[in-house]
């Protein structure tokens, strides 16, 4: 069993110093590698170089997240470069979304796959390629069908691992591995985990991107109110809950969605006891 880590590039001096500790107290999990996001259109490139080449140099494996919508392929021809050169040997190629006011210029890329065939047309195997996968199925997707065809085509391109966008019901996972098994797929499909801190901010991210929360957990959470301790105990608990039956099920390991913060990911790994089977 394996664990991944994913933050975020910070805005600020501060955010940075806060978030080297934060990373400091989460490699207590011997994560095998954390991953660092893009932002929409590239807008947090620089930062994701910077906040990799921090992990690297604090000895351990930096993951970069690269979409491809609104790039080109010179730009990302020189984004592998100097992945390549900060010692980079895995990336997570997304195809992303274009930031509000950009326009209608997708770039030089369509899709996810047409990224992960460039990075290995143009590296060969020098990069492992992960990619995502949505056991919710992708909010834009034109159907379950679709989506399914859409990762088996990141995976025909190259891509030879898997992160799940979060989800809280672990029936949605098996279901879509099983899929996947059928269709011959056989890479590792990891599930992705968000940790449950805060209601409000949670209910957000889920709107935008398609995850469910189970009516019996957002009721629970409204019921808190502004109750943080409350919602913080009740969410470690629903997701070493979570984590357990994943785990059982024979999940390969977990990717935490951290929000550059350490707390609520260390309580699910103590509540489930995921420390314990972590492999190292």
């Amino acid at each position: 069993m394996t664990i991944s880590l994913e933050f975020f590039p910070p805005k600020t001096p501060e955010g940075a110093d806060k978030l080297r500790a934060v990373r400091q107290q989460l490699y207590a999990l011997t994560p095998e590698f954390c991953s660092v996001t893009f932002g929409a259109g590239g807008s947090t490139q620089q930062g994701t170089l910077e906040t990799v080449q921090q992990i690297v140099a604090e000895g351990q494996a930096g993951v970069p997240h690269l979409s491809c919508i609104g790039q080109t392929r010179a730009g990302i021809r020189e984004r592998l470069a100097a992945y390549r050169a900060a010692g980079v040997r895995r990336i997570v190629a997304l195809r992303g979304d274009l930031p509000s006011g950009y326009g209608t210029d997708s770039g030089e890329f369509r899709y996810a796959s047409d990224l992960v065939a460039f990075i290995r047309a143009e590296t060969s195997d020098h990069f492992g390629i992960a990619v995502a996968v949505y056991p919710e199925v992708h909010p834009q997707a034109a159907s379950p069908q679709a989506d399914l065809d859409a990762l088996c085509a990141k995976v025909d391109a190259g891509a030879n691992l898997g992160l799940t966008q979060y989800f809280f019901n672990a029936d949605a996972y098996f279901r879509c591995v099983d899929e996947l098994r059928r269709r011959g797929i056989t890479i590792p499909v990891i599930p992705g985990i968000m940790p449950i801190t805060n209601s409000t901010q949670l209910l957000r991210f889920s709107d935008d991107c398609g995850a469910e929360i189970p009516r019996w957990i957002r009721l629970r959470l409204q019921a808190f109110g502004e109750d943080t301790a409350a919602i913080k105990d009740f969410g470690a608990d629903v997701v070493a809950d979570l984590c357990q039956r994943l785990r059982a099920g024979g999940a390969p390991g977990f990717h935490f969605y951290t929000l550059n913060q350490a707390a609520g990911t260390l309580a699910i790994c103590r509540r489930g006891g995921i420390q314990d089977h972590v492999a190292g």
